[in-house]
């Protein structure tokens, strides 16, 4: 087989690759939003670019390569989605940087925020001082999210994929015991019900997934 056919082969099969972990993982690797799916991009990129002009690697070996990634992927994306801890260690978490017109500062150092950046980042959103923010979060894809304080509602969900998301409940001022309390009442046996749990106007909203 020459060299160009091969070539061919190789990058027909890292296509087929990539339109397979697209369909089977879900399509946030288009719009990444966390660094896991940054990671896979890059990886997956750099696994096809440079075996694809590399003629000492078979296609055998080149499949086996994607074969491997693609498994480490999917169990990845499988532990992140169904344990709140592996999804931190992953993921990391929301980081509060102002709370009740008040800066965090250690916390916006420990996330790498200047105070000019956190100011640029403010008067993007047409804020031009601290104290009118109630709460600012820093998300896990580096967008930081203001609620003011004329603001009633969380512009985050309580209930992510069956887990409860701890800084959202501190910033509503209840407890998992009330949660509980709430998804009981709505009919639900367990947290592991609720695919999403929204605070709107100091009622909780769920939405679940289908049943078997």
């Amino acid at each position: 087989m020459d060299n160009y056919s091969l070539i061919i082969i190789k990058f027909v099969l890292g296509m087929l690759c990539l339109i397979l972990q697209i369909n089977l993982l879900g399509k946030g690797n288009l719009a990444p939003t966390s660094a896991i799916d940054q990671v896979q991009n890059y990886v997956l990129g750099g696994i096809i670019g440079g075996i694809i002009y590399n003629g000492e690697i078979s296609v055998l070996e080149f499949i086996m390569v994607l074969l491997i990634w693609t498994l480490i992927v999917f169990i990845v994306k499988f532990a992140k989605d169904h344990n709140i801890w592996v999804r931190r260690i992953i993921d990391g978490r929301p980081q509060i940087l102002i709370q009740n017109g008040k800066v965090l500062v250690e916390n916006c150092m420990r996330a790498g925020i200047s105070a000019n950046d956190l100011m640029f980042r403010l008067r993007g959103h047409g804020i031009y001082e601290v104290a009118k923010v109630k709460s600012g979060i820093l998300e896990q894809n580096g967008q930081l999210v203001i609620i003011e304080n004329d603001e009633a509602n969380v512009r985050f969900p309580l209930i992510n994929d069956g887990q409860i998301n701890i800084d959202v409940m501190e910033l509503i001022h209840h407890d998992e015991q009330w949660v509980f309390e709430q998804i009981h009442k709505a009919g639900y046996d367990s947290v592991d019900d609720i695919y999403l749990g929204e605070y709107i106007n100091g009622k909780l909203t769920l939405i679940p997934y289908p049943k078997a």
